[in-house]
């Protein structure tokens, strides 16, 4: 049994401090050690759930690379019960460049997935069966079994997605929208149309998330509501995977049953100390408990 069984988004993370953003127009920068690590939004996902408590499970597709490597190493660290097929097209990477005051761009490589589905509907529909919530990462790989895991899913059992930085137009998101009850997306590229995308997902719950500037919170027959961002308890080194954290915030509270405000509050919070840590990988005590 699972308290959050994550569908896809593993990768690796190239790492670069970067002295600002934008880089400046040169030849050549030098810049501190560049690391690799693991990344992506499901491992954001899983990490800060797991740091949470809860019993965290992920599916997804990894090379049989040094890429990969370093995934299943750090998931074998932390102790996230793991289901994962090899990925003839390399693990996914991506560059994140970090600036002094922890603000981050990233360079997605998605490695699009090439065949037939890598999990069985049946194995699918299984390991929805045992797990207490699940969360979909946009994956290429996930669109076509998204009915599989509806019909599987046991009763009171939520699905979440975070849709990232979807504009609320592209096409190519609104399937893990359709298949999920609670939705993330990130405000940056929605702007004005935030309101309007939110209600035109009803009866969804949908957070809007603003980074610094805090989150709102759209749910069915209720005004929309503005939560404050948190202020993180150190200095921020680095914002990549703060709206995982946040999305893990959240559901670990509603899995404890606060109401979606109450939920929204914490997630800040968990968000906020994210970014005062370098990495995915969070020390324990790092995160405020639920």
């Amino acid at each position: 049994m699972s308290d959050l069984l994550v569908i896809g988004g593993l990768g690796v993370d190239v790492r670069v401090r970067v002295p600002a953003l934008p880089l400046p127009v040169v030849d050549s920068l030098p810049v501190d050690p560049v690391d690799l690590r693991i990344g992506n939004t499901g491992a954001g996902m899983a990490l800060a759930a797991h740091a949470l408590g809860l019993r965290v499970t992920v599916v997804d597709v990894v090379g049989d690379d040094p890429a990969g490597d370093v995934v299943r190493a750090a998931l074998s660290r932390t102790g996230v019960a793991t289901v994962l097929r090899t990925a003839p097209q390399g693990t996914r990477r991506s560059v994140n460049l970090v600036d002094p005051a922890g603000r981050r761009m990233s360079l997605y490589d998605s490695r699009p997935w090439q065949g037939p589905p890598p999990f069985a509907p049946d194995e699918l529909a299984g390991l929805v069966a045992r797990a207490a919530h699940v969360h979909l990462s946009i994956m290429d790989w996930a669109r076509d079994l998204l009915p599989t895991l509806r019909a599987a899913l046991p009763e009171n059992v939520r699905v979440s997605t975070d849709l990232h930085d979807w504009d609320g137009r592209n096409p190519y998101h609104r399937p893990f929208a359709e298949a999920a009850d609670l939705v993330f997306v990130s405000g940056v590229r929605l702007g004005a149309v935030a309101a309007g995308t939110a209600a035109g997902l009803a009866p969804r719950t949908v957070v809007v998330t603003h980074g610094a500037d805090g989150a709102t919170l759209h749910r069915p027959d209720h005004p929309p509501v503005h939560l404050p961002a948190a202020t993180p308890p150190a200095r921020v080194v680095d914002s990549n995977g703060a709206g995982d954290a946040f999305a893990a915030g959240f559901v670990a509270r509603r899995l404890r049953g606060d109401t979606p405000e109450a939920a929204a509050r914490y997630a800040a919070e968990v968000a906020a100390a994210a970014c005062t840590h370098d990495g995915m990988e969070y020390p324990s005590g790092l995160l405020p408990p639920p």
